[in-house]
């Protein structure tokens, strides 16, 4: 039986530029943080912080998220590195485990921004990014395409991804090489990530949400659909109890991050503060970014 419909994969994952080669992964990553910052300088502006903040928190929070989701990905799926002397540094073969990732980089940001702000924007810092990090997730996504990889479950849908046959041998098991199409779960990724950035500025902009609750929201909202991605790939991982190793992280994300939210919330309202919503003051500005570093 031909399939009538299904996605192509694409040919090779990179191309040559006179000798050097692009990977299309790095560069999705590349673009992806590009576009948070953006979106970062216009969030943080509106609310009366200095948009360059958005800079000096890359500048620290996505190396130290590379190295955290590096080493994330080795600890958790060592056999997928390269046989080679780089193979731990060879973040386009593998790539980076995402919870390492924002863990990594949500520390030495966070670390590095409590040396130019107080803590009370610190936090709005944070909900100003989470939008954000779903973006720079969601193009860093189309990498996988490029890669073939993440995928889910053999599928005839019209929208299955065709893997060719050398992904196939190298990512999964051998009773699954007589399959050609798969679930693209790294499409369904890309979508979830969209709307759930979109959500989450519509409800900063229509609710008083006291700050960091948007980011315990994204921490929650992406860990949740998570559970139902784990539940469908079958590329090699680490199981526990039956279940892949991210299936379990995720729920505990998902818990940790409602848990969370509903404590700032509780205790936002304990202490009658207002929150991050439309009606919610501006960052003061002593507390703005400076290039000099000053507070």
């Amino acid at each position: 039986m031909i399939q009538p419909a299904y996605i192509p994969s694409p040919s090779s994952n990179g191309f040559h530029i006179g000798p050097l080669f692009f990977h299309a992964y790095g560069l999705m990553y590349v673009i992806g943080v590009a576009a948070a910052i953006l979106i970062v300088r216009r969030r943080w502006a509106r609310q009366g912080g200095d948009p360059d903040l958005a800079y000096e928190a890359a500048k620290w929070g996505f190396p130290a998220g590379l190295v955290g989701g590096r080493i994330y990905f080795l600890i958790t799926t060592p056999s997928q590195m390269p046989d080679h002397w780089w193979g731990p540094f060879a973040i386009w073969d593998g790539g980076l485990g995402i919870w390492g990732g924002v863990a990594a980089g949500a520390a030495v940001g966070i670390w590095r921004l409590r040396k130019l702000l107080p803590w009370t924007d610190v936090m709005r810092f944070w909900d100003a990014v989470a939008p954000a990090l779903l973006v720079a997730q969601a193009i860093g996504r189309i990498g996988n395409y490029f890669n073939q990889e993440l995928f889910g479950k053999p599928s005839t849908l019209p929208w299955a991804l065709k893997i060719s046959l050398a992904h196939r041998q190298s990512e999964l098991a051998p009773k699954y090489w007589k399959y050609s199409t798969f679930q693209p779960t790294f499409l369904y990724e890309l979508i979830w990530d969209l709307g759930l950035a979109a959500f989450l500025v519509w409800l900063g902009n229509h609710r008083r949400i006291r700050p960091p609750g948007l980011f315990a929201l994204y921490v929650a909202g992406y860990s949740a659909f998570r559970i139902f991605e784990e539940s469908v790939r079958i590329d090699y991982s680490v199981y526990i109890v039956g279940m892949r190793l991210n299936f379990w992280i995720a729920i505990i994300g998902t818990l940790a991050g409602l848990i969370w939210f509903m404590a700032i919330q509780r205790g936002g309202r304990r202490r009658g503060d207002s929150g991050s919503g439309s009606g919610a003051p501006p960052a003061r500005p002593k507390a703005a970014y400076s290039r000099s570093g000053s507070r």
